[in-house]
């Protein structure tokens, strides 16, 4: 197994906002290199407690050595934080002083040479957070019709040119499977127009993101694991969400403040007929970027936005 290494964003912002106290009990959702998580114990410490959830094997593996010291403290757990909630009701857990959610693929999985993530070195078409099971990326861009394929590049992507590569896809599956990375790479430079071609980022980059969402449900499980996340947590907890794509952005902007809202009455009403009252209250009117001195230590930061909330009493 190769060596885990990933670098936590905004360290120092996720406790500053998450506000962790010791005798607390926190989840680390997307636990990668526990970096969050080493941070959260050395913060709710006595007393407190932290679980861990990843869908990866070798981060829970790292993860451990990480936080080595702390195992009395400490629960790790292999499976999706979409289900937290049958996470947490196995471990005999019903509330959260607060939770953290590092979203999308960690910089162990990026640069693993056997993990399929990266275009820029080839390897099988695998791109699963968990390895263990699911439909691998080859598996399903060989098997998906050409509107499906479309509709997954063209939605989760946000590429203009889905409906060329879609059917550039489907043209070289009929000669040869599609099974490596570098083979879809170069699939997709013969389907968008050279001209076309963005010097900010590489070709390939929408399409390998869409697939690698669409192959791990990662837009799903973050809208169930979130407000799972948010139901469970008691009042005064707060809840930080690190995202890395518009997509997941306006997931969370979407969900934090349908839970802050009150009163959808019409304003003309004199009284509230619907009796709605807010649930949550936004800690982060606009997202909080990373600094350009982590940007410079750290450049997958750099798209990095931070949402955050505070879960309200049901009387405020």
């Amino acid at each position: 197994m190769e060596e885990f290494h990933h670098l936590s964003v905004m360290p120092e912002e996720v406790i500053r906002f998450l506000s962790p106290q010791p005798g607390g009990t926190y989840l680390d959702g997307t636990l990668g290199g526990a970096g969050h998580s080493l941070l959260i114990l050395q913060h709710c410490t006595p007393g407190g407690t932290l679980v861990g959830i990843d869908q990866d094997v070798e981060a829970l593996v790292a993860a451990r050595q990480r936080l080595a010291g702390f195992e009395t403290a400490t629960h790790l757990v292999h499976g999706n934080f979409g289900d937290l909630g049958l996470h947490l009701n196995r471990l005999g857990m019903q509330a959260l002083d607060g939770f953290i959610l590092d979203l999308g693929v960690s910089s162990h999985q990026l640069d693993s040479a056997t993990r399929g993530f990266s275009f820029q070195q080839n390897a099988p078409l695998d791109m699963r957070m968990d390895t263990s099971s699911g439909e691998t990326a080859a598996e399903m861009l060989n098997r998906l019709p050409e509107d499906e394929l479309e509709r997954i590049i063209r939605e989760y992507g946000e590429e203009r040119w889905a409906r060329r590569i879609a059917q550039f896809i489907i043209k070289a599956r009929v000669a040869s499977p599609v099974i490596e990375t570098l083979q879809l790479v170069d699939i997709i430079k013969g389907a968008v127009p050279k001209a076309k071609w963005d010097d900010r980022i590489h070709p390939a980059t929408r399409t390998f993101q869409a697939v690698r969402i669409a192959v791990n449900r990662e837009l799903e499980n973050l809208e169930k694991g979130l407000r799972g996340a948010l139901d469970l947590l008691k009042p005064g907890g707060h809840g930080v969400v690190i995202s890395f794509h518009s997509l997941e952005d306006r997931i969370v902007k979407h969900i934090f403040r349908e839970y802050a809202t009150g009163c959808l009455c019409p304003r003309n009403l004199p009284v509230c007929a619907c009796g709605r009252a807010p649930r949550a209250r936004l800690l982060t009117g606009r997202p909080i970027l990373a600094t350009d001195t982590e940007i410079h230590e750290n450049p997958r930061s750099r798209s990095a936005k931070l949402r955050a909330v505070e879960k309200l009493a049901a009387s405020d």
